[in-house]
């Protein structure tokens, strides 16, 4: 007997500075993230991806692992930030005043 649960096509995606892996996979329908990362195979390619410590998403959005996928979602693994924005974003404007001040 054939198996009935229908099929839906996703996306996994993640990406280092030098490197961005997506994988077009196609999963059951009900299919959890969690489910459709470890069945994709792309921890197989990028083995320093921990899920239970990288945050997920569905197109930009952050979700759970036991998020249920849907048609043409594209997931996304996200790695930790080795720096606050807003810190980076500090210390850009304060380089950028320092710079543009005219000597007295």
């Amino acid at each position: 007997m054939a198996d009935s649960t229908p099929s839906i096509h996703i996306q996994v995606c993640y990406a280092r500075p030098e490197q961005q892996v997506l994988v077009d996979h196609i999963v059951a329908a009900g299919t959890t993230i969690q489910q459709a990362i470890e069945s994709s195979g792309i921890i197989d390619k990028m083995p320093e991806i921990d899920i239970s410590v990288f945050r997920v998403g569905i197109y930009s959005k952050i979700k759970t692992l036991d998020t249920i996928v849907r048609e043409h979602d594209r997931v996304e693994i996200y790695r930790p930030l080795i720096a606050d924005p807003k810190d980076s974003r500090r210390r850009r404007a304060n380089k950028t005043e320092r710079e543009t001040k005219k000597p007295d």
